[in-house]
């Protein structure tokens, strides 16, 4: 099959969650002999590169703005991948829902992955705010499919627009194997640092980790991982608090080996974002054989299962940090749930299968419209459903 990916800022990685599920299944597509083209944005993506793992790369310009950056391009790329008659395109972002009309009504299939719940991000105006609204609606209306990553995502669509979803969770590797060296250029050692990794917004709660782990005796590290182009403010509120701490360290974004070295050799990770789906990089730190500190939400829940350790706000995070970090045999014994848990619910060959069954379908090589994916849905515990529940405020 000829498929598109639109709506990322492109391949290689070098942003966030959406690159890094783009990366992963358009290789392992293209692996599987289809051709897969994904739309990049010219300042993530060299013009100059058109290949990467056997992916083709179209590079378009779009308008550097917080409110423009992502819609433009995706309008671009649509009006682009026209002529080429993709046997089915992947947009990527609910806000993008608008530009699924442009491809689905001159013959291209389309899916859309809705991600999160965007309106609810503190970034965003009140007009910011009621656009991802009108988009989260056009998302069940425009294209033929709607995918949701988060069974809680799912649901959050049945219940407010009556729309029936299909539910594919990201993708996650097993593997510890960590390059101990790596590490050492952030001045870390191996298993003695506390990992975070996140676009650095409100949402995704950096501060709280920071105000957390001041809090915490220990002579181990907290690294910061991540940025955001947007966000010049927020990111030097979190500096200003850190400032004192020469535990905490910033490292910006990273990507590829050195954050794979990163997340395998950490003692512990904390996740702690509020707004979206299934987060990959909570699934790649119990990939990557984590002990897994996570924000207490139904979506965060619904992803660990009893693999990881729920708190509720920063003093509940400082008191299960301190207690962590004084057990080594519970660390590893969360290591070990949370790599089997991925194993089972969240490995990257089954995602793939999910979204390559769709693509097929959507070109009418086989089956029915949205059958719900098996590969990816489970039977929670009465514990976990409890928990999920909880937090929900059933």
């Amino acid at each position: 099959m000829r498929i598109a990916i639109l709506g990322t800022r492109g391949i290689p990685a070098s942003y966030g969650g959406f690159e890094t599920f783009a990366e992963h299944l358009s290789t392992r597509l293209v692996a599987r002999g289809h051709e897969v083209t994904v739309y990049c944005r010219a300042h993530y993506v060299s013009p100059r590169q058109l290949e990467y793992q056997g992916v083709r790369l179209r590079v378009l310009p779009t308008i550097r703005h917080k409110y423009f950056d992502t819609v433009v391009h995706a309008f671009l790329s649509a009006l682009h991948a026209v002529p080429s008659r993709f046997d089915a395109a992947l947009i990527c972002n609910a806000a993008n829902a608008p530009f699924a009309s442009i491809l689905r009504f001159t013959g291209t299939p389309v899916a859309i992955n809705v991600d999160g719940l965007e309106h609810k991000r503190k970034k965003w105006n009140w007009l910011g705010r009621r656009y991802y609204l009108l988009a989260e609606l056009l998302s069940t209306m425009l294209p033929n499919v709607t995918v949701t990553d988060a069974q809680v995502i799912h649901d959050y669509y049945l219940a407010r627009y009556n729309a029936p979803s299909t539910m594919i969770a990201y993708g996650a590797e097993v593997e510890r194997k960590p390059d101990r060296d790596t590490v050492k250029r952030w001045r870390v050692e191996p298993n003695r640092y506390v990992l975070y990794v996140s676009r650095l917004e409100p949402e995704n709660n950096a501060h709280l980790v920071i105000e957390a782990f001041k809090r915490v005796r220990t002579a181990h590290k907290l690294l910061i991982v991540g940025d955001a182009p947007y966000a010049h403010d927020y990111i030097m509120d979190l500096r200003e608090r850190a400032r004192g701490d020469k535990r905490i360290v910033f490292t910006g974004f990273v990507f590829g080996q050195d954050y794979r070295a990163l997340q395998q050799n950490s003692y512990c990770y904390v996740h702690a974002t509020e707004v979206g789906g299934t987060h990959p990089a909570l699934l790649e730190a119990m990939g990557y054989g984590n002990c897994v500190l996570t924000l207490a939400t139904p979506e965060n829940i619904e992803a660990v299962g009893d693999a990881g350790i729920s708190y509720a706000d920063d003093y509940d995070l400082t008191e299960k940090l301190q207690r962590v970090l004084r057990d080594g045999s519970l660390v590893q014994a969360y290591r070990h749930r949370a790599q089997l848990r991925v194993q089972k619910y969240y490995d990257w060959e089954r995602i793939v299968d999910r979204y390559e069954q769709m693509f097929a379908e959507m070109s009418g090589q086989s089956g029915s419209r949205n059958e719900p994916p098996t590969a990816t849905r489970e039977t929670h515990s009465p514990k976990t459903v409890a928990a999920i529940s909880k937090a929900v405020g059933a």
